[in-house]
């Protein structure tokens, strides 16, 4: 095990600390799931051979989803692509009409992520390379560079509100070229899905709409193919908890974010799309609930179900639904050991517990919660980072006294947020 920068330390740290997943340092901490990652990479590999992919990540809360979708996305932006990531929330959805898939589409937006700028804000960065392509093209070719940014855009025209994205990018040009840098500001104000009037749009950039609502999926497709045309493999987008969508108690909202999920599958089981990849992390509930979760809506339903032959002996990984398995006893044990070998910084004489003292712990957590803890794990590593730090701030402290008094909650999967009676917009479908 190699050493590990302070930095990285402390955020890695800290995170677990607190129950969420670190932004850095994920390999540091992967154990396991060795097939599912395999499984993952592949489709990275179609998505950058101009093919297409989505996978449907379920497991329990804490089971390790939003790890594991950071993970994908970390090896992502390693191949070359752009990656964006959000999470649903009451006020971001797929579909909708008082301005939450427009909410969503400007948190994607934000995430926009390369990987020389892992952390989001990318978005410019993307604007500036294709058209540092453009210009380096034009003096290779003696062209005009603004004959060859019409020439690159000219596939985009094609698409769903490609002439009016094409427009804004020439906008963007054309601020660069002249150095006026509120021209600049409103084309990426626009490709951020801010405006909220056409008006507006037409006064700043001379185009006559804007990304709302009902734009969401269509522009996310435009962004993909704009990625290639800058020279970046694809696009992967990764939306984590998918079960506020389960959670929607009115059933035509919901039954309207589940037709725009079965037409982005439809798209890239069929090849409709390329470059594009999807990540789309929930629970069970989510996925099978015959009422309200994926399998209520029959055509989806039969495009989800996983293969009748596979089970406890065979897995079939083929297809868009990835479950993620539980822990074994001694990915468990790698695991702590990994958090011990972060904590010290990546130097073993500095470790705080001995090996015995990880065994001790497991045993604490196998006779507290029982199997939960593998399948869970969340709150165990959790009350884990937080014993190391006592021992770390308190040099007299023991550790098997320690341990004898820890306390480790299982996870229990929340209940269903109560529904309304159908036929009103919901306002407070949601559980708090």
């Amino acid at each position: 095990m190699s050493r590990i920068r302070p930095r990285e330390r402390d955020t890695i740290l800290q995170s677990l600390s607190a129950g969420v997943v670190p932004r850095r340092g994920h390999q540091h901490i992967q154990v396991g799931r060795s097939d599912e990652i395999q499984a993952l990479m592949r489709d990275l590999d179609r998505i950058t051979d101009e093919g297409a992919a989505i996978r449907f990540v379920i497991g329990r809360y804490g089971s390790g989803k939003t790890f594991f979708l950071h993970l994908i996305r970390s090896i992502a932006l390693e191949q070359g692509l752009v990656t964006m990531h959000a999470d649903l929330a009451p006020d971001r959805r797929l579909q909708a009409s008082g301005g939450q898939a427009q909410n969503l589409y400007q948190e994607l937006a934000i995430n926009v992520a390369t990987r020389t700028s892992p952390e989001g804000g990318a978005l410019g960065s993307v604007v500036e390379r294709f058209i540092s392509n453009a210009l380096s093209e034009a003096r290779r070719d003696g062209a005009t560079p603004s004959s060859v940014l019409e020439e690159k855009l000219a596939e985009l025209s094609e698409m769903v509100g490609g002439y009016d994205f094409s427009t804004v990018i020439h906008a963007y040009w054309t601020g660069h070229d002249e150095g006026r840098s509120e021209l600049k500001d409103s084309a990426i104000r626009w490709l951020r899905g801010e405006y909220t009037t056409k008006t507006d749009a037409r006064s700043d950039l001379g185009v006559r709409s804007y990304i709302d609502d009902k734009a969401l999926y269509d522009h996310l497709k435009l962004f993909a193919a704009f990625v290639r045309l800058a020279g970046y493999s694809g696009l992967v987008i990764a939306l984590d908890e998918m079960v506020n969508l389960y959670k929607i108690s009115h059933t035509q909202s919901r039954k309207a974010n589940y037709e725009q999920i079965l037409r982005i599958l439809n798209d890239c089981l069929q090849g409709s799309v390329s470059g594009l990849g999807f990540l789309l992390g929930g629970t069970p509930e989510f996925l099978m609930d015959p009422r309200r979760g994926l399998y209520s809506y029959e055509a989806l339903q039969t495009r989800l179900q996983e293969n009748a032959f596979a089970g406890s002996d065979y897995k079939d990984l083929s297809g868009p639904v990835i479950r993620l398995p539980n822990l074994t006893e001694e990915e468990m044990y790698v695991l702590l050991r990994k958090l011990r070998h972060v904590q010290a910084g990546g130097s073993e004489e500095d470790y705080l517990v001995p090996d015995e003292a990880l065994v001790a712990f497991m045993e604490h957590c196998s006779e507290r919660i029982g199997a939960e803890y593998f399948q869970t794990p969340r709150n165990t590593i959790k009350a884990f980072v937080q014993l190391l730090a006592i021992l770390d701030q308190n040099p007299d402290a023991e550790w098997p006294a320690l341990i004898g008094g820890v306390e480790v909650e299982g996870d229990e999967d929340p209940a269903p947020a109560e529904t309304e009676p159908d036929g009103g917009e919901d306002l407070a479908g949601f559980k708090i």
